[in-house]
């Protein structure tokens, strides 16, 4: 998805915005990044000190943060798109999203979009970039892990119903990037280290992004509440850079993409753009997408790149609200693809310059 006419790395992105952007961030609150929120637990389990670190993030992103308030800016091609998830946020709904055009790295959309919340196993993607910098490094080369008991968890996946107990590398990273497959999640966090995660996001300028555990079946009080927490600003600017080939280098920027693009969960914004759910990775229509989601009680989350004759952008929507109703996660759902909706529309028109 490398754009021809690219402007400067995504991790100079703090260079680029315009006086709207800068107007909007000195107006908006401000939580503390992630990857402090996140600091120093091993993956077993956190430190009494992260712990509370982890506690503290969880209390900016839902307690500190008025409710039913978004902000930020918006094209007038998503006036839909906002006044669907303002109707959430006016529900008591936390919203972050972001919209940017690919080519130029222009703000479509900022709606709360400095906002850390909880992302399910969104997070993931960071894991996928650390696995693909190492193969190519050559720190993983041709190892097969073994399914332990340590990395089992109950959660998406295919791993803990398959016979084969030991898989390469490579193709545990295809799981993941697949089903988000929890027991293959955790194995290649147990081998690469979230140590070495949590240091590569930061050499490429992610600061609000953070995996900060492994999947668990349930959590503890001395465990972090999360799997990953984002800003939606972050990941647009994240799988911007993957489609650019700049997270890393361009080698491991399209074995990241590989591997996303065969995320089979169209559920949420992607479930506007009419593909094939199991096969999408081919021009369809002129669409190409590659999305993932993260989910949990409460969450629903989705980042993404989408392609169309037109145009292509990236985007990120975080939604976290109160799963205590079917028709309020089917309002989520319905706010979610009508930004997807809006999206398909802004890549078949020619991109604004």
């Amino acid at each position: 998805m490398t754009e021809p006419d690219a402007t400067p790395p995504s991790r100079r992105r703090r260079d680029d915005r315009s006086g709207a952007d800068e107007q909007h961030e000195q107006h908006e609150h401000r939580p503390a990044p992630a990857h402090a929120a996140a600091e120093r637990e091993p993956v077993d389990g956190p430190t009494t000190r992260a712990a509370a670190a982890h506690a503290r993030a969880r209390r900016t992103t839902e307690g500190s943060r008025p409710r039913g308030r978004h902000s930020g800016g918006v094209d007038d091609r998503f006036t839909a798109t906002e006044e669907a998830l303002g109707a959430l946020a006016v529900d008591g709904a936390g919203v972050s999203a972001s919209v940017i055009d690919t080519s130029t790295g222009k703000a479509l959309l900022a709606i709360d979009d400095r906002l850390v919340q909880p992302v399910g196993t969104l997070g993931r993607v960071l894991l996928l970039i650390e696995v693909a910098a190492q193969l190519q490094e050559g720190r993983l080369h041709g190892d097969r892990l073994q399914r332990m008991a340590r990395d089992t968890a109950t959660g998406a996946g295919l791993w803990q119903f398959l016979q084969e107990p030991v898989m390469q590398v490579p193709d545990l990273a295809t799981l993941v990037g697949a089903t988000a497959d929890a027991w293959a999640t955790n194995a290649l966090l147990t081998t690469v280290g979230i140590d070495a995660v949590r240091a590569r996001a930061e050499s490429l300028g992610i600061d609000r992004t953070a995996l900060i555990d492994r999947v668990r079946d349930r959590r503890g009080p001395d465990d972090a509440p999360d799997v990953s927490v984002a800003a939606a600003r972050e990941l647009a600017w994240l799988f911007r850079g993957l489609a650019l080939g700049e997270i890393v280098d361009d080698a491991v920027s399209n074995r990241v993409l590989g591997w996303c693009s065969l995320a089979a969960d169209l559920s949420l914004v992607a479930g506007a753009f009419g593909l094939d759910p199991l096969a999408h990775r081919a021009l369809d229509h002129g669409l190409q997408a590659v999305a993932v989601t993260g989910s949990g009680v409460g969450v629903r989350a989705e980042a993404g790149i989408l392609r169309g004759p037109g145009s292509s952008v990236s985007y990120a929507v975080t939604v976290t609200f109160a799963d205590d109703s079917l028709q309020r996660r089917l309002a989520v759902v319905e706010a979610l693809r009508t930004m997807g909706t809006d999206v398909l529309e802004v890549v078949h028109a020619r991109a604004r310059r």
